[in-house]
């Protein structure tokens, strides 16, 4: 007995051994014949799925594979012979669709018609079979057939949903509209797919509101609160405000919500940094207002006066810098000077020094705070500031000591990577440009992508121009004039810069000199002055690394501040078929496309 079981397991192993392998020489062939029909060397695969069909006729993989190629082939009598054979043994509505579209191809429109509509309502007698039946008409382009199905599924399973399928098939068809409802009724269903949504709908709109899709979400969003004010459809106009950078507006929709749920200010708060980092700062003063107005937590009420204090420093005149400052001391007469107001005090710090004009006061009120109850990260915070004062008071070997402090203390984190370039940046201003330029080279491994970038750019400076002359002094130059910049004395940065271009035309530094200098002029405002480098760029340096950024910043100057839209377009255009690899493709591609006058993006 024991020895007939063993003789049966024996021979099952065996089968099945057999078995796996004559699946792995299907799977070898199977490969082989879509290499063939990939290639469009159709009568080559037909023999393939053709033999592995007549091994398996049950298997739907290889029949589909086979009347796929019969198609291409043009020959549909023998495909519409096969289906037809298959429906006989068993009438499956998927296997319907592709008997349809077959004579669909032969041109028999009443007979595909008759077969795709035998297929839909063969959903009322089992609504599974839509999700089949939708994908195959999905397959074939099929689209109005398609959205009969899931409509009709969507009857029959009212617990499931197909907003989705037919959201991707509306849009397909060009039917925006109907395209924005679906998706919106699939944030109904699903509220968790919020932000894939929101990426489905950034395709279609743009930033100009005045576009015919821009148009139609907001009005579809703004029925939907009327009827039902659901907090989703709040965030979707907010999301749709911020898009066409009406910061204001999205604010109106996120105090309706902050109402609605007054549980968190994030929101909110996320907006004002959008908006104040748009450059909008009107806006971002009123929010951070609201939130002065609404906060309950000390670190978030902080934080809110602190914004508004640093957008006044930005454009503050004489008058003004003394009344900032007397805020600033106000705020710490009243919510004290402890470990919880350091980020107030560094930013303190920084406007005493940098707008004030005051840095020896700036590093005492600093080392006061650094005495605090404070942790190792906060105490580098300080330290960091205190070491940018000294280099703009040019005490850059003091400034070394803390950077130096910072980078060995705190090893490997985002900070003293921080500190490592600012060692690398410092010992550029002092001309020590063979040491500045080792420091950068680790550097450019940062685990941030904004230290690595700001690294390579320092070092490819330094790399590019040092063997200019022995003496090295239009890099020095350079360096004095990127360093009067740090000590916001742009007049005189301008005027060094002047230097390198009138003493060393002809040098490599040239064409970064000239998009620097534009780059002061803009913060200015003397635009007509920034627009002559960035065409001298253009016209005189047309090969070298510095051209994308040319054509994207005069293209945003003619775009923002010099009213020159048309004479935006080309050159928005030039970066697109010309830089594709550049950093403003993407920004460059919508602006072209919203000044074209595109409704979809």
């Amino acid at each position: 007995m024991a020895y007939r079981k063993y003789i049966l397991s024996l021979i099952l192993v065996v089968l099945c051994s057999f078995s796996v392998l004559g699946q792995r020489e299907d799977q070898k062939q199977l490969a082989v014949g879509d290499e063939y029909f990939k290639k469009g060397e159709f009568s080559k695969a037909l023999i393939i799925y053709k033999k592995l069909y007549d091994t398996k006729p049950y298997a739907y993989n290889y029949m589909y594979k086979m009347v796929d190629t019969y198609q291409q082939l043009e020959r549909y009598d023998e495909a519409r012979l096969l289906l037809e054979k298959r429906i006989t043994k068993n009438r499956i509505p998927i296997i319907l669709v592709e008997l349809g579209y077959n004579y669909q191809l032969m041109d028999s429109i009443s007979k595909a018609d008759a077969l795709f509509e035998e297929a839909i309502n063969s959903i009322d007698e089992k609504p599974t079979y839509v999700y089949g039946i939708g994908q195959r008409f999905e397959k074939h382009s099929l689209l109005p057939q398609a959205i009969k199905a899931y409509k009709k599924g969507a009857e029959q399973l009212p617990d499931k949903n197909f907003s989705v399928q037919l959201a991707r098939i509306y849009g397909d068809l060009g039917d925006v509209k109907n395209m924005f409802a679906n998706y919106i009724d699939y944030v109904a269903f699903k509220p968790n797919a919020l932000n894939n949504i929101k990426r489905n709908l950034s395709q279609f709109i743009s930033e100009n509101k005045d576009t015919e899709n821009n148009k139609s979400l907001r009005v579809l969003l703004l029925k939907r609160i009327q009827s039902n004010p659901y907090a989703h459809w709040y965030q979707l106009l907010s999301w749709l405000y911020v898009q066409e950078k009406q910061y204001g507006k999205s604010f109106v929709q996120e105090k309706a919500l902050y109402r609605r749920n007054p549980e968190s200010l994030e929101r909110i708060i996320d907006l004002a940094f959008t908006a104040k980092d748009d450059d909008d700062k009107t806006t971002a003063s009123n929010i951070f207002n609201y939130i002065i107005e609404t906060a309950q937590d000390l670190d978030v009420l902080l934080l809110a006066h602190q914004s508004i204090l640093e957008i006044e420093a930005e454009n503050a005149n004489e008058k003004t810098l003394k009344e900032i400052n007397d805020k600033y001391l106000a705020l710490f007469e009243n919510y004290g000077k402890t470990e919880i107001s350091l980020p107030l005090q560094l930013s303190y710090g920084q406007f005493l020094a940098f707008s004030f004009n005051q840095p020896e006061e700036a590093s005492k009120f600093l080392k006061a705070s650094y005495k605090l109850d404070i942790s190792p990260y906060q105490e580098a915070l300080v330290k960091l500031k205190l070491a940018d004062i000294l280099v703009l008071q040019e005490k850059f070997n003091e400034a070394l000591i803390y950077y130096t402090q910072i980078k060995a203390n705190l090893k490997n984190s985002t900070i003293a990577q921080e500190a490592s370039y600012k060692i690398a940046k410092t010992s550029y201003y002092k001309g020590d440009f063979e040491w500045a330029e080792s420091q950068l080279k680790v550097l450019k491994a940062s685990t941030s992508q904004l230290i690595a970038n700001d690294a390579l750019d320092l070092k490819l400076l330094i790399s590019d121009n040092k063997y200019d002359d022995t003496t090295q002094t239009a890099l020095k130059y350079y360096a004095k004039a990127d360093l009067l910049a740090f000590q916001n004395k742009t007049n005189e940065a301008i005027k060094v810069l002047d230097k390198v271009l009138t003493e060393h035309n002809g040098e490599s530094i040239i064409d970064q000199a000239l998009f620097t200098q534009a780059k002061l002029y803009e913060k200015q405002n003397q635009f007509e002055k920034a627009e002559v480098n960035y065409q001298k760029i253009i016209a005189d340096y047309r090969e070298d690394i510095f051209i994308d950024d040319a054509y994207y910043y005069l293209a945003e100057l003619y775009n923002t501040h010099l009213a020159k839209p048309e004479e935006a377009k080309p050159l928005y255009e030039k970066i697109i078929f010309n830089h594709e690899d550049s950093i403003y493709f993407v920004e460059a591609r919508k602006k072209f496309r919203m000044l074209r006058g595109d409704t979809i993006n």
